[in-house]
């Protein structure tokens, strides 16, 4: 994928791996347009150069009028990132998690789709252009105390495989980005040492994304362990591992 001349939207790009990457590709020399739902930060990425809409991707109209803009402005779009996620844990013994479920399938699944399905006619229409959607690490490989997150992100991983082979013969790629855990503040890399630095994991990314033809998966090599725990025999036994942090929940103190 050549990124050097790319006219790309990142729904939720406000900050952390969104933003790094939306730095990444603008540095690159591509045209990018940032989304996401604060007005304070889109007016501060706007003062940073960056073409900024709001869109909150739980409204379906408003993912609509976002794209109208956008299409606008930008004709010549040719790449879509579905950045946008929420991450919370829930205890599964408390009726009351189901909020979270909620509103965890509704931004991370649901608003994957709403932003491909908004954009996917005009990307038909050109004959050529790239959807990358982002799944996680988790979705391989479920964290016990995020379950809907795990949930979601999964869905995210079927739908692009079932979205790639509905768009073959379009000239669309569809890839998918999947995270590990990445340090994105101070805070993420004292609570997980093993967090990836922000900057390194987006070097690799972009670094794997220039490849011709761009990967259907984008693993960075801190994520192999999850993706191909299944394979690799290893799945069970970290799961496992990771039940243990089922203690972090209040309920379970």
């Amino acid at each position: 994928m050549d990124i050097t001349d790319r006219t790309v939207f990142i729904a939720g790009a406000t900050s952390g791996i969104g933003l790094e990457l939306a730095r990444r590709f603008a540095a690159a020399g591509s045209a990018v347009i940032v989304g996401g739902r604060r007005t304070d930060l889109l007016d501060r990425l706007a003062d940073e150069g960056f073409a900024t809409v709001p869109i909150d991707v739980t409204d379906g109209a408003g993912v609509e009028r976002a794209r109208d803009a956008i299409l606008e402005s930008h004709p010549d779009l040719d790449t879509i990132v579905t950045m946008s996620g929420v991450m919370m844990t829930e205890d599964l013994r408390d009726p009351g998690h189901f909020g979270a479920t909620e509103k965890t399938i509704d931004t991370n699944l649901l608003g994957t789709i709403r932003v491909v399905d908004a954009f996917t006619p005009h990307l038909i229409g050109r004959g050529a252009g790239t959807v990358i959607t982002v799944t996680s690490g988790i979705a391989f490989l479920p964290f016990p105390p995020m379950p809907a997150y795990a949930a979601s992100k999964a869905g995210v991983h079927a739908y692009s495989e079932a979205l790639r082979a509905q768009l073959d013969g379009t000239g669309i790629e569809v890839c998918e980005l999947v995270p590990p855990a990445v340090a994105t503040i101070p805070e993420h890399a004292r609570r997980n040492p093993r967090a990836l630095d922000l900057a390194a994991f987006a070097t690799e990314v972009m670094d794997l994304l220039r490849a011709d033809p761009t990967p259907r998966e984008i693993l960075v090599k801190g994520v192999l362990m999850h993706r191909w725990a299944e394979r690799d025999g290893t799945y069970d036994e970290l799961v496992a591992q990771r039940s243990q942090t089922l203690a972090m929940l209040p309920g379970r103190q």
